[in-house]
């Protein structure tokens, strides 16, 4: 008999949930048992996800640099899924350039999402867990948190905030038994990722590195795919990782070397 591994049953909230990493930890989830609430600005892409789902995932349309928006998410998920014992933040915005060209609009846009965003998302869940005495928080980050980038300074920036203010939660929140943790990947197929593709060569370039970059390449010889991502988190959020918490997993095929 397989093991249960807390999942199960269980309410789950994922933001960026429409594509990519997001999508993928949704559909996780839901195998493992979970019933989702998935969080996205693309009303259509969480329409495929909830009608793939067999009733498993409720959508919700939210930007999550609006604070009042994922308030109300979060209470109308409380409210009519039940108490969320997972947290999932995945929402992510990339705005590339080197930062002596990086507008004021493109930096304050870079961080309302991917840092004030996870901020939000992540205290909104604590203060509804904290009185119930349990819950695991999981922030997506960046391997660009933990090692200078050419060309996404703003994006790197924001991505090492949003690890250390999971962690500063997680210590906050330890004596209460909620436990707060980080995935971050390094190169990934996702749609972001292309975005900074010219050419079918880019993929090979990725894996190989870019020496004019500083930038080693992948060890292992491959991308990672979302699925890769998401089983990290599903490990994190479940009851095999009981007594881990304040920890940033790299899942980036050792691309940093872990710097």
């Amino acid at each position: 008999m397989a093991r249960n591994t807390g999942v199960v049953g269980s309410v789950a909230l994922v933001t960026g949930a429409a594509r990519g990493i997001g999508a993928a930890v949704v559909d996780g989830l839901v195998r493992e048992g979970a019933t989702v609430a998935a969080v996205d600005i693309d009303a259509d892409g969480l329409a495929d996800l909830a009608d793939r789902s067999h009733g498993r995932v409720v959508p919700f349309t939210a930007d999550v640099a609006d604070a009042a928006a994922v308030a109300d998410v979060v209470d109308q998920v409380e409210h009519g899924m039940g108490p969320v014992d997972v947290g999932v933040s995945v929402a992510g915005i990339l705005r590339p350039g080197p930062l002596c060209e990086t507008t004021n609009e493109d930096w304050a846009e870079t961080f309302s999402v991917n840092t004030t965003g996870v901020f939000v998302v992540l205290r909104e869940l604590a203060r509804r867990m904290v009185p119930r005495g349990r819950g695991s928080l999981v922030t997506v980050g960046s391997n660009a948190g933990g090692v200078p980038r050419t060309g996404m300074g703003a994006y790197a920036a924001s991505k090492a905030a949003a690890t250390m203010l999971t962690r500063c939660l997680g210590l906050e929140l330890a004596r209460h038994g909620i436990r707060c943790n980080v995935v971050s990947p390094g190169s990934t197929d996702t749609p972001m990722q292309r975005q900074l593709w010219t050419g079918e060569e880019d993929l090979a370039r990725v894996i190989a590195g870019t020496p004019e970059q500083f930038r080693v390449g992948i060890p292992l010889g491959r991308i990672a795919d979302p699925a890769d991502i998401a089983d990290a988190v599903l490990f994190l959020v479940s009851d095999r990782a009981r007594h881990i918490t304040m920890q940033d997993l790299f899942v980036d095929g050792g691309a940093t070397l872990r710097a």
